[in-house]
This record gives C-alpha cells, structure tokens and sequence, in this order.
C-alpha cells in the first residue's frame, strides 16, 4: 500500500508538473480551459447512487486543489475544479463530460471513478484532444497509447509505462537510491 500511495503522489506531481510547464510556462499561450489565471480541470465523480463512497475521492481533491490555490497555484494560475455526479451511472457520465467539455471548457477530465463510465467517454475524449488522466479503474486498456493518446490510467497501466518513465528518471524508479524501484 505504501508503495501505491508513492507511486499515486509521484503521479499527481507529474500532471501538476505537466500542467504547469505545458499549459502555464511564461508564454502566455492560451489553450481551452488554460489562461494566464486559471486551469479548469473537470470531474465526474458518484456522489450519489451505489458508488456514492467513492465521491470522497473528489471531495479530497478539491480540497487538495483549494490548498494548491491558496499556495500561489500553478505558476501563479488557479485550479478551477468543476467536479458533476454522475451516480455511476454511464449515460450520465458521457452527458456531464460533454457539459464539461462543451460548456464549461475545462482543459481536462480528472479521475472519473469506474471502467463502465470511463469507456462510454474515453472515444469522445479522444476524438475532441481532451485529456482523460488518473483513470479510476483496475482495467488494463487503459495503456493503448496507440489508439487512446489522451487517456491515462492509473496504477492498472504502471507496468507498460514502466520502461518510459525508467527512462526520465533512472535514478527514482529503478532502486539504485534505495528506494523501491517501480516493477517491485
């Protein structure tokens, strides 16, 4: 457990450094959802139904982006964190995504819980360039780069993305520190 929730955090340090030196470098370059202020990331999340205790996931993580604002942010730009319930239901998951995408042009979606809700957004996604990260499900699909280049999973996919993220930081994931390496 120790070890997943090392690899969680390492995870949501790299989006949070990948959100600020792609989106919030100095070069005030504006994409959907990413300004010179603000980075709107999206959520779906079961707040009711019955999955309703995973809704403390993103309770968490708003509160985790509120404590990353009140820091300063990303390279001084807010976390905006729209997060809608979907009761882990699928056809609501692909109808708050599109709300998200569409109307509140969010930069993102974050760790929408489940495989079922996933997979009914995952086309969409990719077919608008939107990313899809921290996937919450235990399936494996989630690693198909090749079809799927804006969706990432979570701990379910370490193993295909091991040798790449050996390659960036050698000397963190392969235990010569002494830490644990990643494949263990």
């Amino acid at each position: 457990m120790q070890v997943m929730n090392s690899l969680r955090n390492a995870a949501f340090a790299g989006v949070l450094f990948a959100l600020s030196t792609s989106v919030a470098v100095a070069q005030k370059r504006n994409d959907v959802g990413a300004t010179d202020t603000e980075i709107k990331i999206g959520n779906i999340a079961p707040y009711s139904g019955p999955a309703s205790a995973y809704a403390a996931i993103a309770k968490t993580e708003a509160a985790y982006f509120r404590m990353i604002n009140d820091q300063g942010g990303v390279n001084g730009r807010k976390i905006t964190f729209i997060s809608y319930d979907d009761g882990y239901s699928p056809p609501r998951t692909v109808e708050q995504v599109r709300k998200l995408v569409e109307n509140d042009e969010v930069f993102a979606i974050w760790q929408v819980v489940g495989t079922a809700g996933n997979t009914a957004i995952q086309k969409y996604l990719n077919q608008r360039g939107v990313p899809q990260v921290f996937i919450a499900s235990g399936a494996t699909k989630w690693a198909d780069l090749k079809n799927n280049p804006w969706s990432m999973g979570m701990a379910a996919e370490l193993p295909e993305r091991s040798a790449h993220l050996r390659s960036l930081h050698p000397e963190e994931l392969s235990g010569e520190d002494g830490r644990r390496s990643l494949s263990e």
